[in-house]
């Protein structure tokens, strides 16, 4: 048995969140894990809290308060209890249901897995939420960053992640590729001696509860689509799957709410064209349609027929009410969302695109310091939101970085509970306090290269002050 610090035990007062009829019941003093996180966390998360305390105290009066509850992962777990991710700290997530963590380390090689895909996949978040939107005032590298306002919905317990992999020359990769050749008739592996093997699993459940999850956020907060972004020209049958499973999900369970991009092709041709016949229609969403083998073109008249039979509820412009149910090639939104941003709004994709997409769109809001994310299991109500950046070791406790991407998390997180007073107050304070161009030196830097003269350049500690100072 371990023993442990006064630090890791809860606080005495506080309740826990609990779960009824798949609705999170929040108390008035939730008792809320956290991990203040490595490298510059300790900084970042001194400032933050203030945030969140002085929000929550502004919005209720002092009726409600957060009990704080520290536990501990990456560095200081190791330094204090010699385990990287001790037991201790699932348990207190998985039991407080809500919490968040700063940045943390985790050692390159040596067999130890991410800290935070560790967490992900033991308490099954297996939503990556990230909403990436402008905030004014703050430097970006794009023309109209205004144009940004996306929320990526990224698979977080499948894909490569799941970390099915064998080193190159190991025994164990040997028997991998032996399998391959020999049971499977696989002849793709062109350098089988230097190979190291990995495994993408995307299940059809797996798909459907982060599809379904995104579906129902567009709903919830009337979004006017969303994307399914995949490789599924290149990997058809997982990322290929993922985006039929996806149409196929949103057109059972969804059906009146939702219309394709393509269903709403062939519902619009036939509203200026009422006398349109079914080949005409086919011919005008296939360009292509005539060179089509007859079992190809059978399938496209079928799919104009099953978008005309949704007349009823779809027809006569109804269709421009609904829900857009679109894909997108990951290679090309990754270009698109550059050129097109406002073609963006709800995006659902695997992890490993999810990966890549969060972090370039956050680059056009100024960065992943400012970016937020949250891991989230829609189904049990468990979360942890989450800095999306790194520990930075070189500016630890030097008062410096940037708190943005904690207190905008805490944002996420005050939201998810309902307290959505308190976040809003967050939101007041963190957007007036950059408008007036206080910010934290990373900011200032960028902001007096584009020639701003008027730039106030401010500790993290100062930051936090001012974005309370802001909420009135």
């Amino acid at each position: 048995m371990i023993e442990r610090r006064e630090g890791l035990y809860p606080p005495k007062e506080g309740c826990t969140i609990t779960v009824d009829n798949g609705r999170l019941v929040v108390p008035d003093n939730p008792i809320l894990p956290f991990i203040e996180g490595d490298g510059t966390g300790r900084d970042i998360w001194r400032a933050s809290v203030r945030v969140f305390d002085a929000a929550v105290k502004r919005a209720y009066g002092g009726q409600r308060r957060i009990a704080w509850y520290e536990v501990y992962a990456g560095e200081k777990a190791f330094n204090t209890l010699k385990t990287w991710l001790p037991e201790e700290t699932i348990d207190a997530f998985r039991t407080y249901m809500v919490g968040i963590k700063g940045p943390l380390t985790t050692p390159v090689g040596g067999g130890i897995r991410s800290l935070n895909v560790a967490l992900r996949q033991l308490l099954d978040l297996y939503v990556c939420l990230r909403p990436v939107r402008y905030i004014r005032g703050v430097p970006s590298p794009v023309k109209r960053p205004e144009l940004v306002d996306m929320v990526i919905f990224r698979e977080n317990t499948e894909d490569i992640y799941a970390g099915i992999e064998w080193e190159a020359q190991s025994s164990e990769v040997r028997k991998v590729i032996t399998f391959l050749q020999d049971e499977m008739g696989v002849k793709k592996i062109r350098f089988p001696e230097s190979s190291a093997i990995g495994i993408k699993p995307v299940s059809r459940e797996g798909s459907n509860r982060l599809i379904g999850a995104a579906i129902q956020y567009a709903l919830r907060h009337q979004r006017k689509s969303v994307t399914m972004v995949h490789k599924g020209n290149i990997m058809k049958f997982t990322e290929g799957a993922f985006r039929d499973w996806g149409y196929a999900l949103a057109a059972y369970e969804y059906r009146h709410e939702t219309v394709s991009l393509r269903e709403s092709w062939i519902l619009d041709n036939k509203a200026k064209q009422p006398t349109l016949m079914v080949e005409e229609n086919a011919l005008a969403v296939e360009p292509g349609y005539k060179d089509m083998t007859p079992d190809r073109q059978a399938k496209v008249r079928e799919e104009v027929e099953a978008a005309l039979a949704l007349w009823p509820t779809h027809g006569d412009g109804q269709w421009k009410h609904k829900l857009m149910i679109k894909d997108s090639i990951a290679d090309i939104t990754l270009q698109q969302t550059l050129t097109r941003a406002d073609e963006f709004d709800v995006i659902a994709t695997l992890n490993l695109n999810g990966d890549y997409l969060s972090d370039a769109l956050a680059a056009q809001i100024g960065g992943i310091g400012i970016a937020p994310g949250g891991n989230i299991n829609y189904d049990t109500g468990h979360a942890i939101f989450e800095a999306t950046h790194g520990t930075a070791p070189k500016y630890a406790d030097l008062d410096k970085v940037n708190p943005g991407s904690v207190i905008l998390s805490g944002e996420m997180m005050l939201r998810h509970m309902g307290w959505n007073e308190a976040a809003d107050l967050v939101v007041r304070g963190l957007e007036a306090t950059i408008a007036r161009r206080q910010v934290t030196y990373d900011f200032a830097r960028l902001l007096r290269v584009e020639g701003a003269a008027d730039v106030k350049e401010l500790k993290c500690s100062e930051f936090a002050t001012a974005v309370i100072e802001s909420m009135g």
